[in-house]
């Protein structure tokens, strides 16, 4: 029959039905009117319909039954671009898809924490007996350097202290396993080791106080930055001068001796770079077996000088990143192009502590910030309490980095931040384990 004959046939029938054949009719449309396309359709095809869907929808899909709650689950893709969507990272070589639900409910408990400002909890290290100007993280242990005429080493997780040697007054620090590469107030930098407390070198030029020190064991040189507007480079192991850079015309508050990992007409990947620092401008050196360099370049964000860099600086070989008070730059190693500027009404006066791909570490006098670098805007923070301040910048820094570039549910672990307080105790934020 034609289907509008079937239509008169089947209305007919209705017609003739009692209560019991209705109440029949109505309870089998209803299923075979309703198609589960999760059930019927292939897997790929499902698939395909559940990327539409936000991981929220999802999530509660998975609630329907267990048939459903097994194919989105097994969905791989959709939960590896919600957990890229919300700043993680992501291994590709991974490809269980269950633990990539498990990763994404994991990741999205962290990221509601943080922007319930709840991420993080706080203690303090107890010891030195007089102003703490310098710190250095590294793996996990602290370096504090005060002028109480000490250096202390510290392990973060236990708050207990390592070693502690007697120095000289400390405006700068920085370690590794065997030894302490000092910077201070009497114009000169030293080498200790950490087992005997030994100054095994004395690097003795400056004619102004060393605020930053930097080396390099396999170059053998160790560089450093004083309020003489000067960068000496040393002989690591002798002790010598090896030159002294000139034409900063502020003191310079930092110098970073680093690898660099991209191509232009001035280096290679490979070459090894000095930056150095002062109030207004940022000036790069190429360093390495040739040590009489000549300034590359200088950067800076104000040609009259009316603006002020803040005295925290970061390079990872790609990019060298500076805060001021117009904002967050962000220059290109290989052009020295400024690639962007952050400038947001809350990044006025934010200090950069440490820069990421994702995520940059920010503060000020009140709090502890964290920048979604994706979308340029203060996702989380924390508050500080009343720190000591320091024009320099050196008494306060970033803990663990890698995070920065992405969490991955194993580095948001360890310190986030520590600053030196006015009673000379050290004032630590860490990351609070999951929940």
């Amino acid at each position: 029959m034609p289907w509008k004959q079937k239509n008169e046939t089947l209305d007919h029938l209705i017609s003739l039905s009692g209560a019991v054949q209705l109440r029949h009719l109505s309870n089998n449309l209803e299923t075979l009117l309703k198609r589960d396309f999760l059930k019927l359709l292939p897997l790929e095809l499902s698939f395909y319909l559940l990327k539409w869907l936000d991981p929220q929808t999802l999530l509660t899909c998975c609630l329907v039954s267990k048939q459903w709650n097994k194919v989105i689950s097994a969905c791989t893709e959709v939960w590896q671009t919600a957990c890229k969507n919300l700043g993680w990272q992501i291994d590709d070589s991974v490809q269980d898809a269950l633990h990539w639900k498990k990763v994404y409910l994991k990741a999205i408990l962290r990221m509601k924490q943080l922007e319930d400002h709840e991420a993080f909890e706080t203690s303090s290290l107890i010891g030195h007996s007089a102003r703490v100007y310098a710190l250095y993280y590294k793996d996990g242990l602290l370096c504090t350097g005060s002028d109480d005429l000490s250096a202390k080493l510290w392990d973060v997780s236990t708050g207990q202290c390592v070693y502690g040697i007697q120095t000289h007054t400390c405006a700068a620090v920085k370690f590794d396993e065997q030894k302490l590469v000092t910077g201070s107030f009497d114009n000169t930098v030293a080498c200790w080791e950490w087992s005997s407390g030994a100054r095994t070198q004395h690097f003795r030029g400056h004619t102004g106080a060393v605020f930053s020190v930097d080396y390099n064991d396999e170059l053998d040189i160790l560089v450093s930055g004083s309020a003489d507007f000067t960068v000496k480079v040393w002989a690591l192991s002798a002790g010598t001068c090896l030159n002294t850079l000139t034409g900063h015309t502020e003191w310079v508050t930092k110098v970073v001796l680093q690898k660099c990992k991209v191509k232009s007409l001035l280096h290679s990947p490979g070459d090894y770079i000095l930056l150095s620092a002062d109030k207004y401008e940022i000036k790069i050196w190429p360093i390495g077996r040739e040590i009489n360099c000549k300034c590359l370049k200088t950067l800076s964000v104000s040609e009259d000088r009316s603006i002020c860099l803040q005295p925290r600086l970061h390079f990872d070989g790609k990019y060298i990143v500076c805060s001021s008070a117009l904002g967050l730059y962000q220059w290109d190693f290989a052009s020295y192009d400024i690639l962007r500027v952050i400038r947001t009404p809350e990044m006025a006066n934010l200090a950069l502590l440490g820069f990421g791909d994702v995520f940059a570490l920010l503060f000020d006098n009140r709090y502890l910030y964290i920048l979604d670098l994706r979308t340029e805007s203060l996702m989380s923070r924390w508050p500080l309490p009343e720190y000591r301040k320091s024009k320099r910048g050196s008494s306060f820094l970033a803990g663990e980095a890698s995070w920065l570039n992405g969490l991955d549910g194993h580095n948001d672990t360890g310190l986030v931040f520590a600053t030196s307080m006015p009673d000379h105790s050290i004032h630590l934020v860490l990351w609070k384990e999951h929940g």
